[in-house]
Formats: C-alpha cells, sequence, structure tokens
C-alpha cells in the first residue's frame, strides 16, 4: 500500500494512474487545497470512499481549483457515499460533486459501486466535459439536469441499471461527441411508437459514437433519424426490442463506419439508400446468403475484410460489386485474391521442404551474388567517383548577375520567353552566357512574402538531392530580383497536360507521374534526420522532363520540421482545395498534410475535376465525396474520359488499376491524420499497382 504525502497542500496534479496500489484512499487526501487534478486510475483501491472525499461537508469540496477526478479500473465498493456514517441514497456525493463549478471531468466508470444519481435540478454543470459514470451499477432515471451541461462531450453511463426514457432534449449538448447508454434498462417514452430522442439529438452536430442498443426500447426507428450528423460513424441499436422499417433517410448517415443493427424485429425491404454509407467497416455477414429475393449487392469502397460469401446474390456477383476493400478475399469473384487456407498438416511438410532443400539454395544464391557484387564495385570504383566528378562540374555554375539574367530573358520578354505564371512570381525560358538553356523563376519583389519564400526556398534546396526533385543551378539575389535558375523542363506541368494540353496522359503516363511525384515527397519526409513539408502539392507544382519524369518544385513556403517534432504551426496557407482540414483550420503543418494534398492531386489526375470544381462545390460536396457517391455508377462516370482513347478496349486489369489508385487516394484524404497511409506506404502501394496491373 502506497502512503505518500496526501497532505501535501501545494500539490496542483495528484496522478496515480496505472499502477498496483491498493488498501484504502487516505481521508487526508482532502488536504490538498489547490489540487486541479486528481486521478487514481487503473489501480487496485478498495473499500469504501471516505467521508473525507465524499461527504457533505468535506474537505475535498474546498478545493475550489480542482478541475478533474478519476477513480475508474480500481475496486472501490458500496454506495458512493458516506454521509457521517450513514448511507444516503440520492449520492449526495454526485450532488456535491455537480454543484464545484470548475470541474470539468468526473469518472468513476469500472467500479463495485451503486446508488442513483440525484434528481435535483438545481444542480450546476457550466464547465462540465466528460462525465464517465459506466460499468458502476447506478440506478433510476437518467437526470434531466445533465442536458444543462452545455459542454459536455462525453456522457457514459452503460452497463449499469438504469431506467425509464432517453432524455428528448439532449439536442442542447451541442458539444456532445460521445453518447454511451448501452446495457441498461432504458425504455421508450409510454403509448409512443417512434424514439423520439433521435428527433433532439439532430442538433448534436458533433456527434460521433451513439451507442443505445442493449436496451428494451420498444419503438420504431424516426425517418429523422437521416438529420443525424454527418460526423457519426459508429451507431449502435441493437438487441433494443427495435420494430417497424429501416428507415430510407439512413443513407443521409455518410461518415459512419460501424451500423449494428442486429438482434430486433425489422421487417421489409432494406432500402437502396443504405448503398450510400461508403466508410462502412467490418465483415460481410454469411447470413446474407438466406436472403433469396436479394438481387444485387454493391459494398464498393469501404474498409471490409473477409471472406466473400459465395451463396445467393453473392454467387453471381463481379468484382465491381465489391472494388475498394483491400481486406476481402474469395475464390469465386475474378480479381479478388483467394483466401488463405490453414491446412496444419500441410503446412508441417512444406516447412520440412523448405528447411531440408529450400534454406540451402537460398543462402547458396546469396553468397555467390555477394561476392560476384564485391568484385564489380571494386572494378567499377574508380570510374564512378569520375563521373560523380563530371556530373558536378556540369551542374554546378557560378552565382549569376541581374545583368545575365536580364540579357537571357531579353530583357525579360513577355511574348517570347514567358513559360509561366503564379501567385509568387513568373517563369521565364533563357539561354546564359554558356549556351545552356535554363528555365528562370523571377519572384515578384512587390509581395512582401517573397524574401521570406525565397530564403525558405534557398534553405530547402541546399538540403535536397534526388531525381524527382526540380534542382536549382544557381540563384540570384540583388536589390533588383530574386531569382532561381532552374534546368528546363519541355513538357511543362501535370496542369497543363490535364487542362490545357491537345495531348492527354493515358493510364499508365499518369500512374508513373504519380509514383515519381510520390517519391519526391518520400524522400522530402522520411530521408531527413529534420522531415521536410512541401506544404503546396498540387498538379502546378509537378513539372515534366523532356522524358516525362517527373520532378516536384516550388518549395516557397515549405517547412523544415525540428528535430524529434512530427509538426509545426504557420500563417501561410497553401492552396485552397489541397489544403489538409487540420492545416487550414489550426495551422498545423505535418508530413501527413502533404500525404492529404496528394491524395487530392490522385484523385484530380484520374477524374481531371479540380478540388474546386463548380459542379461539386455547388453539390456541397468535396472531391472525396463526389467520388465515392458517384462511383456506385459506371466506372467510367468517375474517371476522366480522356483517360483511353476511342480505339482503346477497357480491360479489367485497367478497371482495377482505377479502383486500387482510388482506393490509396482514399487513404491518404481520411479526415484524422492519424489515420492517413505515410508517403512510404503510398510508394509501396502505387509501385504495386503499376507491376500489377499496368507492366507486360
Amino acid at each position: 500500500m502506497w502512503r505518500g504525502p496526501w497532505y501535501v497542500p501545494e500539490h496542483r496534479v495528484l496522478n496515480l494512474t496505472n499502477n498496483s496500489l491498493t488498501g484504502m484512499i487516505p481521508p487526508s487526501v482532502g488536504n490538498a487545497t489547490k489540487m486541479m487534478n486528481f486521478s487514481l486510475s487503473g489501480n487496485r483501491f478498495s473499500g469504501n470512499i471516505p467521508k473525507e472525499v465524499g461527504s457533505i461537508p468535506a474537505a475535498l469540496f474546498n478545493i475550489s481549483s480542482l478541475l478533474s477526478i478519476h477513480l475508474r479500473y480500481n475496486r472501490l465498493s458500496g454506495p458512493l457515499l458516506l454521509d457521517e456514517g450513514n448511507i444516503v441514497s440520492n449520492l449526495k456525493f454526485l450532488k456535491a460533486i455537480f454543484n464545484i463549478s470548475s470541474f470539468e471531468t468526473i469518472d468513476f466508470s469500472f467500479n463495485n459501486l451503486s446508488g442513483r444519481i440525484p434528481t435535483t435540478t438545481g444542480l450546476h454543470l457550466p464547465n462540465l466535459k466528460g462525465l464517465n459514470l459506466g460499468f458502476i451499477q447506478l440506478e433510476g432515471e437518467i437526470p434531466l439536469f445533465i442536458t444543462n451541461a452545455s459542454k459536455l462531450e462525453i456522457l457514459g453511463l452503460e452497463n449499469n441499471y438504469l431506467t425509464g426514457t432517453i432524455p428528448t432534449n439532449l439536442g442542447n449538448l451541442h458539444e456532445l461527441r460521445y453518447l454511451i447508454l448501452h446495457d441498461n434498462q432504458l425504455t421508450n417514452e409510454p403509448r409512443e411508437h417512434e424514439l423520439r430522442f433521435f428527433n433532439s439529438l439532430a442538433d448534436c452536430r458533433m456527434l460521433r459514437y451513439l451507442q443505445v442498443g442493449n436496451n428494451p426500447l420498444n419503438g420504431t426507428l424516426p425517418n429523422s433519424i437521416g438529420n443525424l450528423s454527418s460526423t457519426i460513424e459508429n451507431f449502435n441499436i441493437v438487441d433494443a426490442h427495435i420494430n417497424g422499417l429501416i428507415p430510407t433517410s439512413i443513407g443521409n448517415m455518410s461518415g459512419l463506419t460501424v451500423l449494428s443493427l442486429g438482434g430486433n424485429n425489422l421487417m421489409g425491404n432494406i432500402p437502396p439508400e443504405i448503398g450510400k454509407l461508403k466508410q462502412l467497416q467490418g465483415t460481410i455477414p454469411k447470413s446474407l446468403e438466406k436472403l433469396s429475393y436479394l438481387e444485387s449487392i454493391n459494398v464498393s469502397f469501404n474498409d471490409l475484410e473477409g471472406v466473400i460469401p459465395s451463396g445467393g446474390v453473392f454467387a453471381n456477383s463481379t468484382l465491381r460489386s465489391f472494388l475498394g476493400n483491400k481486406g476481402l478475399c474469395g475464390m469465386h469473384i475474378f480479381g479478388i485474391p483467394a483466401c488463405a487456407i490453414n491446412n496444419p498438416g500441410k503446412q508441417s511438410k512444406l516447412k520440412k521442404v523448405v528447411i531440408k532443400i529450400v534454406t540451402p539454395v537460398v543462402i547458396s544464391s546469396f553468397m555467390i551474388f555477394l561476392f560476384i557484387s564485391i568484385w564489380i564495385m571494386k572494378r567499377q570504383k574508380k570510374g564512378k567517383s569520375k563521373d560523380v566528378e563530371k556530373v558536378l562540374q556540369i551542374k554546378t555554375h557560378q552565382l549569376v548577375s541581374y545583368h545575365e539574367i536580364q540579357q537571357a530573358t531579353n530583357n525579360f520578354d513577355d511574348k517570347s520567353n514567358l513559360i509561366g505564371e503564379g501567385s509568387s512570381g513568373s517563369v521565364y525560358k533563357g539561354i546564359l552566357s554558356s549556351g545552356t538553356v535554363v528555365a528562370i523563376k523571377v519572384l515578384d519583389l512587390e509581395n512582401e512574402q517573397v524574401c521570406k519564400r525565397f530564403d525558405t526556398e534557398c534553405k530547402v534546396m541546399r538540403n535536397v538531392r534526388h531525381r524527382n526533385l526540380v534542382p536549382v543551378i544557381t540563384t540570384c539575389s540583388s536589390d533588383y530580383i530574386r531569382g532561381f535558375v532552374m534546368p528546363i523542363m519541355p513538357n511543362g506541368s501535370l496542369e497543363n497536360w490535364l487542362y490545357k494540353e491537345d495531348r492527354h496522359l493515358n493510364l499508365h503516363q499518369r500512374v508513373t507521374v504519380m509514383l515519381d511525384a510520390a517519391m519526391a515527397v518520400e524522400y522530402l519526409h522520411h530521408c531527413h534526420v529534420a522531415p521536410i513539408v512541401h506544404c503546396d502539392l498540387k498538379p502546378a507544382n509537378v513539372l515534366l522532363d523532356e522524358d516525362m519524369v517527373a520532378h516536384v518544385g516550388d518549395f516557397g513556403i515549405s517547412k523544415i520540421l525540428a528535430i524529434s517534432k512530427s509538426m509545426a504551426y504557420t500563417e501561410t496557407l497553401g492552396t485552397l482545395g489541397y489544403i489538409a482540414p487540420e492545416y487550414g483550420s489550426e495551422g498545423i503543418v505535418s508530413a501527413s498534410g502533404d500525404v492529404y494534398s496528394y491524395g487530392i492531386m490522385l484523385m484530380e489526375v484520374l477524374t481531371k475535376r479540380r478540388p474546386t470544381d463548380e459542379d461539386i462545390c455547388n453539390e456541397n460536396l468535396d472531391l472525396r465525396k463526389w467520388i465515392t457517391q458517384s462511383f456506385s455508377g459506371s466506372m467510367m462516370d468517375v474517371v476522366d474520359a480522356n483517360l483511353f482513347s476511342e480505339e482503346e478496349q477497357i480491360t479489367c486489369k485497367s478497371e482495377m488499376c482505377i479502383a486500387s489508385m482510388i482506393e490509396l487516394a482514399l487513404d491518404c484524404t481520411k479526415k484524422m491524420p492519424e489515420s492517413r497511409v505515410t508517403m512510404k506506404e503510398v510508394v509501396k502501394r502505387l509501385n504495386k499497382i503499376k507491376n500489377t496491373f499496368l507492366e507486360m
């Protein structure tokens, strides 16, 4: 048992979470009058909560600075209050705590406590954000005063013995994100058929988890359920005595990844609007085979996994019904990988074969290859070092003057030498005095940010060397000019190829260009001690050389992240439509922001639709939502019509290639940064896509 300094009045934080402390909570804890956070979660404390912590008046409630109290995952037992040794049935303990206006979090979940939540309407919860009372054997009704906690984000009352109805004014909790009421005895209002509390929840626009299953609700789902927030990811109402039809409006809950309606008395047809729920995860229930009247099924572009059933409607299904679910497998559908078969006997025999025959052969081959490689490397070492010197001599130039750039560009002639214009300046074609043809980017000195951008780009370009980055030959900086001299890119930008060129990139070219760009960004993110974030990935900043090799350029707003830090903050925004949500709203710069921009660019390259396309924006959609909603039709309804020539036949491999790329783009553009793939994964998957579907 720990006998620490509970008595120290200067304690601000007492956090002993996840230890193996035992015994009772010492009463002297109430002496810490300046405490702000009190957390003993995840220990083995037992016994009753002492009156110094739980009775009225108690020393704990003199701690006006206390913000949160956590006692979850212990072995505390008995009623939640001992008031002068007498059990009080209305939980004055909670009543007292709720009157502490500073409280932001109350968490007593996962204990052996018991009692009722007080129902006094005068309780005041102005700052409460989290209330977790799950798994503690609570009884009684959910008090209406909880709906006055306007800042409440988490309400967890699961696995108790709560009775009565779910309050119909939960819509007052505009900040609510998690509503977890499952496994209680909650019922519907008397003489009501519809579950009316859903109507109020439509005002909770930030709700993500809604779990009310395993309650005898006894009612029907109202059609207004479709008004629930599109942010809801998990909706669980299993074993809740729900009857009637599945509302067609359920298809409006576009953010759902988990929809659990099992164990109820639902009837009628499955509404086709469920096909709009493109983010669903989990496995395909084998029981769907038994739906003899089900004619077709399409679960494309979700995160489903497991075995595709082979009977019923699945027997005649095609690849298109399952595209974009990388975890699915099955034997009977062309293009879907076969499921692994676990056969211990065969595996054991195979292991013996590998050990006796294959392993020695592999080791011998490796040793021979190693010796030959060392011999070749020694022979080529001298020649290679000479080649490097030649490359350095070719690529290294002395600093050029403003006068030489002026001559090289015919005094910045817009008619004959101008290649392109951007927000930060213009790019001219020029011929240096040595005869070298170059591209010269001249920055706009009237822009107050231009000097910062020039310095940033110089700093970045001094530290990077990669075949898929636009190299800088030299720079020019004076009172008259800030400029970069770069190799000419004869085939212009990727944006021009999408929207301005008479010619069009075919599927193979688009995959190759995007793989080149991915390798450049992977190098920036993963090949330096301090990662470099580009911050403005878009087709205009991807340039193509004479061999159609892609090069990423324009590092004017890039960020070099500090060592050991994965993010930074900025007030400089990239280009509208390509900016990650966290970048635009909070100024957070991280590698995952580049991944998001890359995913948008990948969608644009496949569809020839800008992220700011008017047709898409007018429907209150973004490019990501437009693709997922439109893909239920024909493949050609989504992709650029110029992706294939008129005489070219669209093969199954082509469709699978496009589907795999769209799936990758969706993985890059997930809302939460931590859910996105890395650029290493992007390069790996694009390489696999190219080699699997496009290489002969």
